[in-house]
């Protein structure tokens, strides 16, 4: 599969889904009273989904990979932030579980991407418009793609 919009990266559309969630789980009455975790969560949950989607949307892979670690850094802040939550007894146990696997996973494929870009070599298709990112068989793989 050929990336050629940040809408096409798995990796958005999961940080997507996690807003969602955190979205979700911190408007429950007794979350949604503590005005500053819910605002922060919420916040560094948004930046996850953005970073990846402005970082996309930037000159080339360098640009790229340093707002992937801000994705990534802003995913290990919203997990912190899902301890105090927990900690203070407004989520379920099962409900906090979920949440905190589906973050993991998230920061390690955010990192596998940083990973590929890091070692590919490729500038991005914003430099020379003959590469773009795709994915094949669930691995990365960049293909070079003449435009017509």
């Amino acid at each position: 599969m050929r990336i050629e919009h940040f809408e096409d990266l798995e990796i958005w559309k999961e940080a997507r889904q996690l807003t969602k969630e955190i979205y979700r789980v911190t408007a429950e009455p007794k979350f949604s009273r503590d005005f500053r975790l819910r605002d922060q969560i919420r916040n560094a949950a948004v930046s996850v989904v953005s970073n990846i989607a402005e970082g996309f949307e930037r000159s080339g892979n360098q640009e790229f990979v340093q707002f992937l670690y801000v994705a990534k850094g802003s995913c290990g802040e919203v997990r912190s932030q899902l301890y105090v939550a927990v900690d203070q007894g407004y989520f379920s146990a099962n409900e906090s579980d979920d949440l905190f696997v589906s973050l993991k996973r998230l920061s390690s494929r955010i990192g596998s991407l940083i990973n590929y870009l890091k070692r590919s070599g490729m500038k991005g298709s914003k430099y020379n418009g003959s590469k773009h990112l795709t994915i094949a068989n669930g691995s990365m793989d960049a293909e070079a793609h003449r435009r017509p």
